[in-house]
């Protein structure tokens, strides 16, 4: 029983020193269909067209910059590596990522089926 309140007490400890962040960048994840890895390079020039990395990539130690795109701009991008849009090593590892939107479906372009 002390076990468990012991284990509840650093649970409650994590969530409060991580100020949210993971949920933040859980409810990140929900929003995209794909997730690319991109180097930096391809990062910078990114900033450099105006695109803005989302906030919560810069509350990780150290900070990422996570973007979201529209399908035309990742063909802008020469090196990437697409990867499973769920939390895993390979994303977390990353330094810069680039997030697809899911696509809206019409009520017209799907023949008016829900």
């Amino acid at each position: 029983m002390r076990e468990q309140s012991i284990i509840r007490a650093w649970e409650y400890r994590q969530r409060s020193t991580s100020k949210g962040v993971w949920h933040r960048l859980r409810r990140t994840l929900v929003n995209a269909a794909e997730a690319w890895i991109i180097d930096e390079e391809a990062a910078d020039m990114l900033e450099a067209r105006g695109r803005i990395p989302l906030l919560v990539g810069y509350e990780f130690d150290p900070p990422k910059r996570l973007f979201f795109l529209a399908p035309e701009d990742l063909g802008t991008i020469p090196r990437r590596k697409q990867v499973p849009v769920r939390l895993h090593s390979e994303l977390l590892l990353a330094r810069s990522v680039v997030f697809l939107p899911h696509r809206a479906v019409s009520a017209a372009a799907s023949g008016g089926a829900p």
